[in-house]
């Protein structure tokens, strides 16, 4: 798991990387939840997200966004955080250059910088949404949303609740061409309390899944 030091928008960010495979590994980025309510890169969904990746054989980074942990800048409400997962997802690139596909995973307000960044990014294969907040932040720039991925939630969220995200994944779902898939854990809260293993383990079954389509030529 070694520490990476690279450059962004507003300085240098802190992240933690490990190579995949071969050259031709998949990538993934994983994004940690609202900065300014202790979200960082080693919130312990996030740090499983990593490692679901990584033993998967991807070439993975997790990093801390501006003003986290050793991470510079300030905190800037979404667009400079946009900024720097735009950043790590080049540096990511640049490191492998013959990658055969990339995923974006994020928590919560990183599902909603993950999503952003899913918009600007065609090349990327697939997502993982965990606990988007559709009651807080504007995802109207989903149209339309150019891969397919899996939205994911607790039955108890109190901070997406889940008519909120309903509403998400049925926007999504009247696109054509990429299947969105929801799924519910039951008595989940936000922070996926007793159920963080089951959330990491279904996320992994989904990403098996989608990767075996796409290698068997199935598409995004």
């Amino acid at each position: 798991m070694p520490e990476v030091i690279f450059n962004g928008p507003a300085g240098r960010i802190e992240g933690r990387y490990q190579p995949g495979k071969d050259s031709t590994s998949p990538t993934a980025v994983v994004l940690h939840p609202h900065p300014e309510f202790g979200g960082t890169m080693n919130n312990q969904i996030i740090y499983q997200l990593y490692y679901m990746f990584v033993e998967r054989g991807f070439a993975t980074l997790r990093f801390n966004s501006r003003g986290v942990g050793r991470s510079q800048g300030l905190f800037d409400h979404g667009l400079g955080e946009l900024s720097d997962a735009a950043a790590a997802l080049d540096w990511l690139q640049s490191l492998n250059p013959e990658s055969k596909g990339g995923w974006i995973a994020g928590f919560s307000f990183g599902a909603w910088i993950g999503m952003q960044l899913l918009m600007r990014r065609p090349e990327v294969e697939g997502f993982i949404s965990i606990a988007p907040q559709e009651n807080l932040y504007d995802f109207s720039f989903l149209a339309p949303c150019p891969s397919s991925g899996l939205i994911i939630h607790g039955s108890e969220d109190r901070v997406a609740p889940p008519e909120s995200v309903q509403r998400l994944v049925d926007k999504l779902k009247q696109q054509k061409g990429i299947t969105i898939e929801q799924q519910t854990i039951e008595g989940a809260n936000h922070f996926f309390k007793d159920h963080v293993d089951e959330l990491v383990e279904r996320c992994g079954d989904y990403l098996d899944r989608r990767r075996a389509q796409i290698l068997a030529g199935g598409g995004r």
